[in-house]
């Protein structure tokens, strides 16, 4: 599908009034060095939010030991000189096969962390996905950050309440909406509760010393908030649902959403619509009939249901059952390049990072998000050159190795 002219248009005024961007001065070699970083530089209730998996985190133990089952077996002597991981997202060009996940309260680890992970996005010309559980306002992240903007929507119990927040997104210029439909209920995230961490934020007996602990994050962060707007909270929730939410521990989810959802959503979104949450062909086949354009193969990084199949074993069976007629994207673990060229060569459009830019923004704003960004653009680069890859299209999964047996073909 192609861009609209308003969203061209917001992108190229947005970022042309901007000044050139800094780099950033942090000492980072990988994202594992911008996480141990951000680590120093949060409260620890806060960086266990982002961090940390639900119960005893085995989804997100499985995640890890998925992806490095699979191992690479190298072309030799392909002239690479010339390699590129450019390729295309609904028509539109982006310069990595990467896009930015969808990751609640991102404001919380940087002053406006939303604007200024979507602005390194805009960058590395990716796609950034805003969720909806966002601190900062959706119309504020698109007049003020710029680039490829994607929504990521969480039906509200009110389904009307949910159809007059995509009708802001629509108005606000945003290309597609992806769908979240892996969490009907709050996950049990026992951390939260040990560490006295809520959403909407606030400072309490639990954590208050952990917040005083990290003096540049309280003045830098929560005291501008204070400032400016008063308690961070969520900004694209309607009236109604933030004044629960300061009763609530964390934000309502809708057990009632259904296939006939999805498909109504498609009546009323004209662009791409992406479903979030697929970890079943039988799924992902229902997602096509109720005309999503693409699915995301994902366990909500192991943050939901504990005991659920890591997305990499399950990819390559999705990638078969609809990846001619649809794309299919990852996401969850992905820590390195190496992960993100495996999961293309299994025959993903894309992958989708989360926590990678969120440990950079921590650290140093969209300078520290746009490295996060580089490190892995970087190290794509790099596997293509060492497996043999002039290009994305030259991946696939003959260059793959599962344990002792050759990865599955294509069926």
């Amino acid at each position: 599908m192609q861009e609209s002219s308003t969203t061209q248009s917001r992108v190229f005024t947005s970022v042309e009034r901007r000044a050139v961007p800094r780099t950033s001065p942090v000492k980072a070699y990988n994202i594992a060095d911008l996480r141990l970083a951000a680590r120093r530089a949060l409260p620890r209730g806060l960086f266990e939010f982002v961090d940390r998996g639900t119960e005893n985190e085995y989804a997100l133990r499985s995640m890890r030991a998925a992806i490095e089952r699979v191992g690479f077996r190298p072309r030799v002597l392909v002239d690479v000189s010339a390699r590129t991981q450019k390729t295309s997202l609904f028509g539109i060009p982006a310069d990595m096969p990467l896009a930015v996940a969808p990751t609640g309260a991102a404001g919380l680890l940087w002053f406006d962390g939303e604007i200024e992970i979507a602005r390194a996005a805009a960058r590395a010309n990716i796609p950034f996905t805003l969720s909806t559980a966002s601190i900062v306002s959706l119309e504020r992240v698109a007049d003020e950050a710029g680039g490829r903007l994607w929504f990521q929507l969480y039906m509200f119990p009110d389904r009307q309440l949910s159809y007059e927040l995509v009708d802001r997104v629509r108005s606000a210029g945003y290309e597609a909406l992806i769908v979240t439909v892996d969490t009907p209920v709050t996950p049990n995230r026992e951390y939260n509760r040990h560490n006295g961490f809520t959403l909407p934020m606030r400072i309490n007996r639990s954590n208050a010393l952990d917040v005083a602990c990290h003096p540049r994050w309280l003045f830098n962060v929560f005291a501008r908030y204070m400032l400016h707007s008063g308690i961070p909270t969520l900004e694209n929730y309607p009236e109604s649902m933030k004044r629960r939410l300061d009763q609530a521990p964390s934000p309502l989810k809708n057990d009632s959403v259904s296939w006939d959802d999805l498909k109504e959503l498609r009546k009323r979104w004209n662009g791409p619509l992406i479903v979030k949450g697929i970890l079943r062909a039988d799924d992902a086949q229902r997602a096509r009939e109720c005309g999503a354009d693409a699915l995301i193969v994902s366990n909500h990084g192991g943050r939901n249901l504990d005991a659920s199949v890591p997305p990499f074993a399950v990819l390559p069976e999705i990638v078969d059952k609809v990846g001619t007629s649809m794309d299919v994207m990852i996401d969850g673990g992905l820590q390195r390049g190496s992960d993100i060229v495996k999961a293309l060569a299994i025959g993903a459009k894309c992958a989708f990072v989360g926590r990678a830019p969120l440990w950079g923004v921590a650290v140093d704003g969209e300078a520290g998000a746009f490295l996060a960004l580089d490190i892995l653009r970087t190290e794509i680069d790099r596997v293509l050159a060492f497996t043999g890859s002039p290009s994305l299209q030259a991946v696939d999964r003959s260059l793959l190795h599962l344990d002792d047996t050759n990865f599955p073909a294509p069926q």
